[in-house]
């Protein structure tokens, strides 16, 4: 039996992690988490963002049977539910009333979908492009839920505040309307990715949204990794004062009972570190694209440098030891440190290390070339080589054994082309391919904390990619301090080369060498693998920059 009219709301969330594209298996995710919530009390369960079909579907949207069958999961998943299961607001598509596809929320209750609310506001900055498959609605999702007046947002519809650098964009603010037009609370489904400083910033505009629109906020937002982008859960509430009342988990699913009065008092939120965060959402990147894609481990190069095993121990902490494989691939410039530094690591993390030496591939390859590229020096043929003998090496081992390879390299040096194509950046996946160089150091000493994991000789050898006699990455390339900060400038603030060289006190020549070079790259970067995006500017769905191109570097 339903509450009476008059009944407060026993609201809870189901912060769920779904899968795109699969419908089913986000229905039954859904059915399980309103059961479990039902015997918890719950009269209203709010799911985040598209949760009925994954998010970013993408140009599933383009497929018309897959479009028929995510339009028809909605009254399917009511008819499953019945007529004794708690209300249900959830995300999915509907068809707008110009023909076009809403980016939707449904609200189910006593077996029939009973309201359909439009997103207002379609984001097409960064990462995304809502725009390309969705039509704007231009209606207020004011509905009633059980006797209650509830306000439907979805995600970028609180984001019209200051706090958001991109809400000019925007005349609409539809939690603002919704509090005038006497909403009790406004509920809003989010698909908000992950990104250094987003957590702090997603709470700012949840506060601000609850004081523009006088009433509480509860925002239920998507966890897990799809493809580059990682979403980092932790759904908050807001009182009308803005006060900060609830936050859920972080990089975690969690269904929750809310508080059944929305006020204060405000909580306190701890913060976790910025390389607890970064280390969270790359474990979680990384789990869940195995997961979804039906990979059994992965498999990865250990030189003995700090990419490598940083990367190794993200995998590990991710995935488990038993999933996690390393190839030693040693040539004539290795060290012999480098292999027992290796060596140590897979040791200390509990995985095997095969020995495979790679310079008896190389002197035939040199051989067989010879009469091509003459006699020996060859330079820089010569490094690559050593280089795409190791991806094939890597990629054998995965087409034998069926673990998928990581690509190792850090953001550095995919910004600079400081990498071998078909060599170490082959690949399925680049866990640390958003994390500075800089920021591999930070993630090491935090992975040290309790115990020692990565050996301190990778930590405080200077880096190398030993392929010629002697090398260090400060032969070509300034010392990585000064680089990430050039680096950060000209790609997540898009400064100019001379702003970028005056802010931070550098010669401009080196910052223009290193503009020209970023945008040299970028051919490569389009053949490299997935990125997992950490940083409000990754490589990847949110840069789109032309490659054939010629620009002023200054």
């Amino acid at each position: 039996m339903h509450s009476s009219p008059d009944a407060p709301l026993r609201l809870a969330i189901g912060q769920l992690d779904s899968v795109v594209g699969d419908l089913e298996g986000n229905t039954r995710r859904i059915l399980a988490a309103v059961s479990r919530l039902a015997d918890d009390g719950a009269t209203l369960v709010v799911f985040p963002e598209l949760s009925l079909v994954g998010y970013p579907p993408l140009d599933l949207l383009d497929r018309p049977h897959w479009v028929a069958a995510a339009l028809e999961a909605p009254e399917l998943l009511a008819a499953r539910l019945g007529d004794s299961a708690p209300a249900v607001i959830v995300g999915g598509i509907a068809r707008g009333p110009h023909g076009g596809l809403w980016n939707a929320a449904f609200v189910i209750d006593g077996g029939e979908v009973t309201a359909v609310v439009g997103k207002t506001l379609l984001p097409t900055y960064d990462v995304f492009d809502e725009a390309r498959w969705f039509e704007a609605s231009h209606q207020l999702g004011l509905v009633m839920v059980r006797g209650h007046r509830l306000g439907v947002t979805i995600c970028e519809d609180l984001w019209t505040g200051a706090e958001n650098p991109w809400a000019s964009r925007y005349s609409a603010d539809p939690a603002t309307a919704l509090g005038q037009a006497g909403a009790e609370l406004v509920v809003n489904l989010s698909a908000s990715p992950f990104s250094q400083g987003k957590r702090r910033l997603r709470q700012d505009v949840v506060r601000a949204a609850a004081r523009r629109a006088g009433v509480p906020v509860v925002q239920v937002n998507l966890v897990g990794g799809n493809d580059d982008l990682i979403f980092d859960g932790g759904s908050v509430v807001a009182d009308a004062s803005g006060a900060l009342c609830f936050e859920a988990a972080r990089f975690a699913e969690d269904l929750q009972m809310l508080p059944g009065q929305v006020t204060g008092p405000e909580i306190a939120v701890s913060d976790s570190g910025r390389e607890a965060d970064v280390a969270a959402a790359i474990e979680l990147g990384l789990r869940d694209y195995l997961r979804k894609v039906g990979g059994r481990g992965v498999v990865l190069g250990l030189s003995g440098g700090i990419d490598s095993a940083v990367t190794a121990a993200l995998a590990v902490r991710a995935l488990g030891r038993e999933h996690v494989h390393g190839l030693a691939m040693p040539s004539e410039f290795s060290s012999g440190h480098s292999l027992d530094d290796a060596r140590e690591l897979a040791e200390r993390l509990g995985i095997p290390l095969h020995l495979v030496p790679i310079q008896g591939p190389l002197e035939a390859l040199r051989d067989a070339l010879t009469p091509v590229l003459g006699p020996a020096p060859w330079g820089l043929a010569d490094e690559n080589l050593q280089a795409r003998i190791r991806g094939q090496l890597l990629m054998a081992f995965s087409n034998r054994h069926g673990p998928l390879v990581l690509a190792t390299g850090n953001k550095s040096e995919v910004a600079v082309g400081y990498s071998t194509l078909y060599g170490d950046a082959c690949g399925a996946i680049a866990p640390i391919g958003d994390v500075y160089k800089s920021g591999v150091y930070r993630l090491a000493h935090f992975l040290n904390r309790e115990q020692l994991v990565i050996p301190l000789r990778t930590i405080e050898k200077p880096p190398s990619a030993e392929l010629r006699p002697d090398q260090r990455d400060d032969q070509s390339l300034p010392p990585y301090d000064v680089l990430d900060a050039i680096l950060e400038a000209l790609i997540e603030d898009a400064e100019s080369a001379a702003l970028a060289a005056a802010r931070l006190g550098v010669d401009l020549a080196l910052v223009a060498r290193i503009a020209a070079m970023i945008a040299g790259a970028e051919y490569k970067r389009r053949q490299n693998p997935i990125v997992l995006r950490v940083s409000t500017k990754a490589f990847g769905s949110g840069r789109k920059m032309p490659v054939a191109a010629r620009m002023t570097p200054t």
